[in-house]
């Protein structure tokens, strides 16, 4: 029989095709990859030998027979084989816990084993096959073993895959279940065409599909940058607490700041072009293939030897780098930088909380609270962790609408009653005890979650102040505080109409407060929301005027119905004449424009005969009254309500 060995070598020039990329994709020292690289040698092999082997046999005459005989022994091995090295890698992909893995390869590798010893008897036995310069190459009886082996381990494979569906990503289920099943069909084609040889070719097709969707370095590696992605930093981190939870790295993450402005000044393509050269000079310098692209403008390099002398050298020649500019053709850009940094010690950290804090110290580094760098100790560790119970006690808050209202009462010097307050948020308990709004607002905010708390504490208030009018008491209005997160909602108006329309609370018991750095951030969007507002009846009020965010222009051209003077010139007027003659003037040209100004922080007799002095509308602080929670303030109202004669 003369056999067609063209697809043989077609299929082992693609399969060094395929082991050349897949050199330059993930270099994860997982079994994984591990045994991928060792289905490609085994592949490799199988189909050399073969062709060594089919050629060898077509000239015995020409090559020793000992030689033909140990070649095509190689090939008997290898062939069958290339089934038991799919099975292993089907298995380290489904199997991840090492007990469960080891225990399935133990009852894998018999089958592989007994064949084995099948081939290594067969030159005594003949059971396989027999060359001699009379016959040349016979198949011997049980050559039908060497599909079987072949059939059971792809159809293992299926089986496992099958089994662990649920365990699995449904795209690698897919694929796992599907490039057994080729190889088989293949070399279903090889038995019904002998003289074709295509078991490499089954093979090869195999290893491409597995290569083109789990190998293929584009899973791995960033296209632009063509260094590892953030997904490859993750996995090397998981592998690394897993493997090694003692073992100490650091994780230095470079991120480019403003660099929006870049690609604004210059386009999307030299913008791209700055962060290749941004990150080939963190490639040089930084630990030899672990330089990662972390997101956009974002780098990180992984120290898996925590070397403190070359951690701090790469720091300091990052920032050196940095304070001279970068070129691109004829643009020139200088390319500030912030680092965060996190020093896994062994303590136990997961894989979430080291990642956690390294994006918490790169956020504390942009917000300038801890310099450029931000390294993220144990204090930092537990302040985090602190921030993460807190986000949890929000949210649960938010589900179940249990936020705790309270009411500071404020006083208006013409009646001498309290018809006005201002609501307030509290958690006095939780399990990690009381939470201050000092620490739960700025995390709302910077979570967002603050939109919908927001939300739930006008409906607390709506509710509160129906029920007041439903028992005769008196109330004015109550202050509602947003924040500037709250005007990035594009149907802010309807839901807040809607709020008060559904508790039936008249519109003008409504006081919406924000602050001057929520007017300065937001002028125009502010603007036109006061603007609707007044059109229903609900007055806005501008919050902790002094502080040194907005001007006079920016509060006189927006609808306030009320102007609360921030506690600090309060206090400031006490000590200083000319602050008093400045809050003084500034009180009388608020009231000739039509708005009512409030006086917060009185805590003492004095600041409160100085007030008013002043002529000021009304007055909030502890020296009047305390925040309370809703049924003490409805007593308070009562207590200090005159009724009309």
């Amino acid at each position: 029989m003369k056999w067609n060995i063209a697809a043989e070598a077609i299929s082992f020039v693609m399969l060094g095709i395929i082991w050349v990329y897949s050199r330059k994709g993930s270099h994860l020292p997982t079994l994984k990859n591990r045994i991928f690289q060792g289905c490609l040698l085994v592949t490799a092999g199988a189909i050399l030998t073969n062709i060594l082997s089919t050629i060898m046999i077509y000239r015995l005459d020409e090559f020793p027979m000992w030689m033909t005989w140990s070649v095509t022994m190689v090939y008997y091995v290898l062939t069958p084989l290339m089934g038991f090295a799919y099975f292993l890698y089907t298995v380290s992909i489904v199997y991840t816990e090492r007990k469960e893995l080891r225990k399935v390869i133990g009852f894998g590798v018999m089958p592989a084993l007994v064949y084995g010893v099948l081939v290594l008897i067969n030159p005594l036995t003949k059971n396989l096959f027999d060359i001699s310069l009379v016959q040349g190459y016979v198949r011997g009886p049980w050559i039908v073993s060497t599909y079987l082996i072949f059939y059971a381990y792809c159809a293992a494979s299926i089986v496992v895959t099958v089994l662990n569906k649920k365990r699995i990503d449904r795209n690698i289920y897919h694929i796992l279940a599907a490039f057994p099943i080729l190889a088989v069909l293949v070399i279903l084609v090889q038995q019904m065409y002998p003289n074709v040889i295509l078991s490499g070719s089954a093979a090869t097709c195999a290893l491409l599909i597995i290569y083109l969707h789990l190998q293929n370095k584009q899973i791995s590696m960033d296209y632009l940058t063509n260094v590892p992605n953030r997904k490859e930093l993750l996995n090397m981190l998981g592998l690394m607490i897993k493997k090694s939870p003692e073992k100490q790295f650091v994780l230095v993450v470079v991120s480019l700041r403003d660099f929006r402005q870049v690609n604004n000044t210059c386009g999307q393509q030299k913008g791209d072009e700055f962060l290749k050269n941004v990150c080939d000079f963190l490639y040089e310098i930084g630990p030899k293939n672990h330089v990662y692209r972390f997101s956009g403008d974002e780098f990180a390099l992984l120290f898996t030897h925590s070397d403190e002398t070359e951690i701090k050298k790469c720091i300091t020649d990052i920032r050196q780098r940095m304070e001279k500019p970068w070129q691109i053709g004829d643009y020139r850009f200088l390319l500030s930088v912030v680092m965060g940094i996190i020093w896994h010690s062994g303590d136990g950290e997961t894989l979430e909380e080291v990642i956690n804090a390294v994006e918490y110290a790169v956020f504390r580094a942009k917000s300038g609270k801890s310099g450029e760098i931000c390294y993220c100790d144990k204090e930092m560790l537990d302040g985090l962790e602190r921030r993460r119970k807190v986000i949890m006690i929000l949210k649960e808050k938010i589900a179940d609408c249990s936020f705790e209202m309270y009411y500071q009462p404020i006083y208006s010097v013409a009646d001498g009653e309290f018809c006005y307050a201002e609501s307030l948020m509290r958690i006095p308990e939780s399990p990690i005890g009381p939470i201050y709004p000092s620490e739960f607002i700025p995390i709302a905010e910077e979570t967002g979650l603050i939109i919908d708390i927001t939300y739930i504490m006008l409906d607390k208030v709506c509710r509160f102040i129906s029920r007041l009018l439903e028992r005769g008491i008196p109330i004015q209005a109550i202050h509602v505080n947003f924040s500037a997160v709250q005007f990035s909602q594009n149907d802010l108006m309807e839901k807040v109409l809607e709020i008060i329309r559904r508790n039936h609370t008249p519109m003008s018991a409504i006081k919406i407060e924000f602050t001057e750095s929520t007017l300065a951030e937001n002028t125009q969007v502010v603007s036109k929301f006061a603007v609707e507002m007044e059109k229903h009846g609900i007055k806005m009020g501008l919050d902790d005027f002094g502080t040194g965010y907005s001007n006079i222009a920016t509060v006189i051209n927006i609808p306030f119905g009320t102007v609360k003077l921030d506690k600090s010139l309060v206090w400031g007027s006490v000590e200083n004449k000319k602050s008093a003659l400045t809050v003084k003037n500034l009180s009388r040209t608020f009231q000739e424009l039509g708005m009512t100004v409030i006086a917060e922080g009185v805590e003492t007799e004095e600041q409160s005969r100085l007030i008013a002095n002043f002529g000021i509308d009304q007055i909030q602080g502890f020296y009047y009254a305390k925040p309370m929670p809703e049924d003490q303030l409805e007593m308070f109202m009562i207590k200090h309500w005159t009724p009309a004669d």
